[in-house]
């Protein structure tokens, strides 16, 4: 009930801006050195749980700069691998996360977009993106295309604005004892999904097929597990995840 009555009197940016600070706040009492978080170089204690009632993953939020697992090893493949800080290439970021979007906006060919103008400057629908053909460099779509319902229609204007040779990296909780992506009609609520998919605005549940549901004709699909480029002791003090939201599908456009 006060969580309701929370929501429907505070707007949506305050509310994030208050989590925000609620959340820097906690980092002050966990001094320590076990965790370290690779966005913004601080040491921990312990990372920030997350989750929801089906599921509670401990040490996945950074404190200071709310990177997640997949973001810090998408920060450190695309730093270690990639040319996207050199320069100022052109750069679609979709569904921007905090820290990444801070070391990217100084980039002046840097675009943040999202279908809420509270999580970014440029409010677009990733199935109508409003660039066009062959425009950017780079383009960041991380835990985004689950929640589009018309699937096809994002990865073919997601491949529109790639210009030739450029890259786009997908990632996405997936099911890798799954075969096939899971999908069910039926589940239209948000308790329906959360039962279903894991999560109360998934789409669907992506299983090892996701590879060959991304590859359309001019593009090449390279599924990469980043977490191996490190020790257990590293993937451990920086909390890399297990691989079922880490894994990196970069897509090249010939």
């Amino acid at each position: 009930m006060i969580k309701a009555i929370y929501q429907k009197t505070v707007p949506e940016k305050l509310r994030l801006q208050l989590h925000i600070s609620l959340r820097k706040l906690k980092s002050v009492t966990l001094s320590g050195d076990r965790f370290y978080c690779p966005c913004c170089t601080k040491s921990f204690s312990k990372f920030l749980s997350k989750g929801n009632g089906l599921e509670l993953r401990p040490n996945a939020v950074c404190a200071n700069c709310g990177s997640l697992e997949r973001t810090r090893l998408l920060y450190l493949h695309l730093k270690n691998e990639t040319a996207i800080f050199e320069g100022k290439p052109t750069i679609l970021h979709f569904a921007p996360e905090d820290i990444l979007k801070s070391k990217l906006i100084a980039n002046p060919n840097y675009t943040d977009a999202d279908i809420n103008p509270n999580f970014a400057r440029v409010q677009m629908d990733i199935t109508d993106i409003k660039f066009e053909n062959s425009y950017f460099d780079f383009i960041i779509c991380s835990h985004v295309l689950e929640h589009i319902p018309d699937e096809k229609k994002a990865l073919a204007e997601l491949y529109r604005v790639l210009k030739h040779g450029g890259e786009l990296f997908f990632m996405s909780l997936i099911n890798p004892e799954a075969a096939e992506t899971f999908e069910d009609p039926q589940a239209v609520l948000p308790q329906q999904r959360l039962e279903a998919y894991g999560e109360k605005d998934l789409q669907r549940l992506y299983g090892a097929d996701f590879a060959q549901r991304i590859r359309f004709s001019e593009v090449v699909v390279e599924q990469i597990d980043y977490r191996t480029h490190f020790s257990g002791d590293e993937r451990r003090r920086m909390s890399l995840g297990d691989g079922s939201r880490e894994i990196i599908y970069k897509v090249v456009k010939m």
